[in-house]
């Protein structure tokens, strides 16, 4: 899976660059590649930042971040100046999905959002990540409020991409003063 957020369906979220990593110039790059260091495989990316393509010249895997030296940067001034930038790549250059449970995260924006037992609880706007695990994001049409649920086959038990619509199995909430006493 490829994730995040992009502008359109045709450019896909790969990954974020984050902080400077020592003195010569490489980046942490937080990947949204269902395989980190694959972010490092697709030539040159277009950025979130006007004017700007980046290519990664090395990468390896630092825990849940790649470290990589980019084409052109050599120093630690230059490296600071990326750190926020959002790379993309054009869907064209990815592989197409071979079944119903493959997709990328920009293929569930704009999908009906249903409860288990049918009713529509909203639009699937985001699939944002903060650092835990993947959420989806579903806007409300009646209301425009938005909910966040887990994206896990739990939450998450049906997505069909093809038509149109995910199912969301809610989490149970405890009320205040529902919690079990402790024996």
């Amino acid at each position: 899976m490829v994730g995040g957020k992009a502008d359109d369906k045709n450019r896909l979220l790969l990954g974020r660059i984050g902080a400077a990593h020592g003195i010569k110039g490489e980046v942490r790059i937080t990947p949204f590649t269902g395989e980190p260091l694959a972010i490092a495989s697709y030539g040159p990316l277009d950025t979130d930042k006007p004017g700007v393509r980046i290519e990664i010249a090395s990468a390896r895997s630092s825990g849940n971040v790649v470290i990589a030296r980019i084409k052109g940067v050599s120093d630690r001034n230059e490296a600071e100046k990326l750190n926020g930038v959002d790379l993309y790549v054009d869907r064209a250059r990815l592989p197409e999905t071979d079944d119903e449970d493959d997709f990328y995260h920009a293929d569930l924006i704009g999908l009906e959002a249903r409860l288990t037992d049918g009713r529509v609880l909203g639009e699937v706007i985001s699939v944002p990540n903060y650092g835990a695990s993947d959420l989806i994001e579903v806007r409300d049409g009646r209301s425009g409020d938005t909910f966040l649920f887990p994206f896990t086959r739990q939450v998450v038990p049906e997505v069909r991409v093809a038509d149109g619509y995910l199912v969301i199995e809610p989490p149970v909430e405890t009320e205040p003063g529902e919690a079990e006493e402790p024996n």
